[in-house]
């Protein structure tokens, strides 16, 4: 099942997310070359970083919420707040 790992940034933790980001990205292309990545929410460019959005799939909540709390960003202090919750995909088919 996929499940979507929402998370967002503390206020001015932008410095502690560019020092993680290479650990972030190397987890998320560890799922993309297993066929487990969904999407992964885009470089927000001028608009700035507020968070991050992970749909992965998973055999659990559980599992889901394991990956999600291993984040390097959770290590570094970026989150807020992380949610992971099961995601049905619809479209596209």
């Amino acid at each position: 099942m996929f499940y979507a790992i929402m998370a967002t940034d503390k206020v001015d933790s932008l410095s502690a997310r560019l020092a993680a980001r290479p650990d972030h990205l190397a987890r998320l292309q560890t799922l993309q070359n297993e066929g487990r990545l969904l999407l992964d929410a885009a470089d927000p460019g001028s608009a700035g970083f507020s968070g991050s959005l992970v749909v992965a799939e998973f055999a659990s909540l559980e599992q889901a919420q394991a990956w999600a709390d291993a984040d390097p960003y959770v290590a570094a202090g970026v989150y807020q707040q992380v949610t992971v919750k099961p995601f049905k995909r619809v479209f596209p088919a």
